[in-house]
């Protein structure tokens, strides 16, 4: 059993060092096996988002932190086309996912389109709860000055 939890941590370290979305990696200190990694996003239907996201990882450790950080812009075209294909209910759809523990916890942004306000809405979260909160971290990115501003409304 021990055997197979060590071949696992060292195929875990060895996946993580392979993220081709990484950015940035800086370390907490000389005493400790954490780093915040930073990777980039960019939103699989409207291409014209990139999210930057900020999350504390814990090399050979059983469990990485929950806390991240997320900041999306606009950094190309959001067309009507775009908005048109992505999820419009309440709840979103998830865009990205990243296992953060061999227990079940990963990170998930989750696009949101507010129609009424005409934004959207980028979570992050943890999907574990830790220390009795579920960590997570909100970006918006309003489509004022887009192509597709105005065209979907919110339904009243």
């Amino acid at each position: 059993m021990l055997k197979q939890i060590s071949t696992l941590l060292l195929v875990s370290a060895a996946l993580t060092g392979c993220d081709s979305g990484e950015v940035g990696d800086v370390s907490l200190g000389l005493f400790t096996m954490k780093d915040i990694k930073l990777n980039h996003l960019q939103d699989p239907i409207v291409t014209g988002v990139t999210c930057h996201i900020a999350s504390i990882e814990a090399d050979f450790s059983l469990a990485d932190p929950s806390d991240s950080s997320i900041s999306c812009r606009q950094t190309g075209e959001i067309t009507p086309e775009m908005i048109q294909q992505i999820d419009k209910s309440n709840d979103g759809e998830v865009v990205f996912k990243k296992s953060k523990s061999i227990f079940f916890k990963s990170m998930k942004v989750r696009r949101i389109f507010d129609a009424e306000n005409q934004t959207l809405m980028y979570l992050s979260y943890s999907t574990k709860e830790t220390s009795g909160s579920f960590k997570h971290s909100l970006s918006t990115v309003p489509l004022w000055g887009t192509k597709a501003y105005g065209l979907y409304q919110a339904e009243k």
